[in-house]
């Protein structure tokens, strides 16, 4: 399957299903799509703790909605090629001051840059550049590493001095006007999770400069655009030809899939979840508006002991009044019970969490591919090291006969 099939083929099941995958199940006690989807629903809530928890972690594999879902064509559709296998192990020595996780990632994600005869490296959005330094020793040569803020590039700095690594650090918001001079056509430039606009920014001047490109896109909501505005001209047409609309909420579906978090964290954002949906009960009893309201988010370890307690911090940041009546044991317990039927509703959108991210990768290839470049688009690693694990390598195809 080309590029382009792939591509197509996506945004007419995304289209098709948006009702589906655009509603949130915690904003809305009866659900819009219920009757448009009959027994769908009803499904969803008869699942056995088990097969919840399984198909949260792989909604493709031996699903049950396979009834009122094209569960099988979408597998089909997201399955990328792996474009290369991890590479040696690293020296533990390049990997000292970097999370264990993030290491795995950098080991994962070394060997699909390609470094031409003679062509410069740059890192983009470089954090205390530790790719850099890993690609650096890798490759034995000098990479540049850019970013914005002062503090990584000093410790960045400091760290590669410490390892002899040939890195430079240089102060740069890759958003201003000059970022471009960093690149040209014997150049190429990597980034491992570059967010939203920053990647977008990153392939336009990349385009312009014809410098080669290794990048895994993450967090595609992060940008200043209310609506997506696609890179590529088939991605306009395809979003016109098939009425496509994606929001900057809708954006973010493709990056909610998270691996295992540790128990602490698990118990802490159910918790959390819970509370939500029973203060959300509270607010439409009081205000009488059957509506949803959203409440800011909290930090882990900032939440009020009590659910009592976190109603009220909750109610204060919205302005409203509650009385002193409540049944705070009652209403708890019936955010917990929501809780449960939430995340059986979910399981729906997220079963196009995996195609939306693709078709979003395969914008940024259509892209490329439209510029003269030669694009392959695969996984990096496997997703329980990160699910945003796919990757795009990308170079301008000779003009020469």
């Amino acid at each position: 399957m080309t590029h382009a099939e792939r591509f197509t083929h996506l945004a007419e099941r995304l289209a098709e299903w948006q009702p589906l995958w655009h509603c949130l199940p915690f904003q809305h006690p009866r659900l819009p799509w219920h009757r448009r989807w009959p027994g769908l629903a009803e499904a969803l809530l008869a699942l056995p703790d088990s097969a919840m928890s399984r198909l949260q972690e792989d909604p493709f594999t031996d699903s049950p909605l396979g009834a009122w879902l094209p569960v099988e064509e979408l597998a089909r559709l997201v399955a990328l090629p792996a474009l290369a296998e991890q590479g040696e192990a690293l020296p533990e020595a390049w990997g000292a001051d970097v999370g264990e996780r993030k290491w795995r990632q950098v080991q994962a994600f070394l060997p699909q840059v390609e470094v031409a005869r003679d062509e410069t490296l740059v890192e983009w959005c470089a954090g205390k550049g530790h790719l850099s330094r890993a690609l650096s020793c890798h490759h034995a040569l000098e990479v540049t590493a850019l970013e914005w803020q002062p503090s990584l590039c000093v410790a960045g700095q400091a760290l590669a001095k410490r390892q002899g690594a040939r890195v430079t650090l240089h102060e740069q918001d890759v958003m201003a006007e000059d970022a471009g001079r960093w690149l040209d056509e014997g150049t190429g430039v990597a980034a491992l999770h570059a967010c939203g606009d920053l990647h977008r920014r990153l392939l336009s001047l990349a385009v312009e400069a014809g410098s080669a490109v290794t990048l895994a896109p993450c967090c595609y909501q992060r940008t200043a655009d209310d609506t997506y505005q696609p890179l590529s001209r088939l991605g306009a047409e395809l979003m016109t030809a098939h009425g496509l609309a994606l929001a900057r909420d809708d954006l973010a579906l493709a990056v909610q899939e998270t691996v295992t978090a540790p128990r602490g964290v698990q118990r802490h954002r159910q918790r959390a979840g819970a509370w939500r949906l029973g203060f959300d009960r509270l607010q439409r009893q009081v205000r009488g508006v059957d509506a949803y309201l959203p409440v800011p988010s909290l930090a882990y370890g900032q939440m009020p002991e009590t659910f009592e307690g976190f109603c009220h911090w909750a109610a204060q940041r919205k302005g409203i009044a509650l009385p002193a009546d409540v049944d705070w044991r009652g209403l708890e317990a019936a955010g917990w019970e929501r809780q449960a039927q939430v995340s059986r509703l979910e399981l729906a959108r997220h079963l196009f969490r995996r195609p939306l991210e693709v078709w979003l990768a395969l914008d940024r290839t259509a892209f490329l591919e439209e510029a003269g470049y030669s694009v392959a688009l695969g996984t990096f690693c496997n997703r329980a090291l990160t699910p945003r694990n796919l990757v795009l390598k990308a170079r301008r195809r000779s003009t020469n006969p």
